[in-house]
């Protein structure tokens, strides 16, 4: 499809559903990106595409100025990539060749550039992903990964924007919680709110990040497991989002299959039968949350 078309052919849309994080601007999608984004779009269905280091996050803005809305980008750069040690074929390499982590330096400058320009400013809707992983982590690691979070914190206090959260504990080691963590360096520094993206921590950890005004998302994983119904099923429904974390974790019954931002609809009819409330009712407010966290 000629680019001059995406600008605007589905201008004035009226969305049934948003993923409010996805890696289309993924290696992933290079054979059929354009057609993903259609599809996506002619399903009612708006996206959020999230940077993990400098050049996802350029990835993500350039197809962003493309549209005239649906379509939005997040910057910044996630935990696992301060490393040199992370690599992941479906990312986005330098010249579009196969990633692996060049252990990159948070450099603010270059982030702040892409928001300095107007038209990539209205489309980046927020900063991350950042935070913590503790998954594969040493001492040294994380300390790396604590100063990109603050640096990161520091960018979302200047342009205003919100956060979107990377946390994932080590479950081999219950004496730490990345989750903990990263609340305290929260609430020392972040002079805004955001969400937490594909929520897997303990109902005790969910509490905290909600009474602190942050919102979780959660991804296909829900439609295949329960470990998160009891805390879906208390949170306030103004308080939860929708994503899809594609090409990840595709939900049933497209599970096995590269995901992406439609079949985040998997995601929502999954919300409202764990909350037994109607689905378009969930759908309305998912959307509602959506715009007011990320101002769209």
């Amino acid at each position: 499809m000629h680019r001059g078309t995406l600008c605007c052919c589905f201008s004035n849309m009226t969305p049934k559903y948003i993923d409010i994080h996805s890696h289309v601007n993924f290696k992933a999608f290079d054979e059929d990106r354009d057609e993903v984004i259609k599809r996506t779009l002619e399903n009612d269905t708006w996206m959020i595409n999230v940077g993990t280091q400098a050049d996802t996050s350029r990835k993500a803005v350039e197809m962003a100025n493309q549209y005239k809305e649906g379509v939005y980008a997040i910057i910044g750069l996630h935990p696992i990539h301060t490393g040199v040690s992370y690599h992941d074929e479906k990312e986005l390499g330098e010249g579009g060749k196969e990633f692996t982590s060049r252990g990159e330096i948070f450099n603010k400058e270059s982030y702040r550039k892409l928001l300095k320009d107007k038209k990539a400013n209205e489309k980046i809707v927020g900063i991350g992903e950042c935070g913590l992983d503790y998954y594969r982590c040493t001492p040294e690691s994380i300390e790396k990964q604590k100063q990109a979070f603050i640096k990161q914190i520091e960018l979302a206090n200047e342009f205003n924007k919100p956060l979107m959260l990377h946390i994932r504990n080590y479950p081999a080691d219950k004496s730490k919680s990345a989750y903990k963590d990263s609340l305290e360096i929260l609430k020392k520094y972040s002079k805004v709110k955001g969400n937490v993206h594909f929520f897997a921590g303990t109902v005790e950890e969910a509490k905290s990040f909600l009474d602190f005004g942050f919102t979780l998302s959660f991804t296909g994983v829900i439609t295949f497991t329960h470990d998160y119904d009891e805390i879906i099923k208390n949170a306030p429904l103004d308080m939860i989002m929708s994503e899809t974390d594609s090409p990840y974790v595709a939900p049933i019954p497209f599970r096995g299959r590269r995901n992406e931002p439609s079949y985040v609809k998997q995601v929502v009819k999954k919300i409202a039968e764990i909350k037994n409330l109607p689905e378009e009712q969930i759908a309305q407010t998912l959307i509602a949350n959506a715009k007011r966290v990320f101002a769209i």
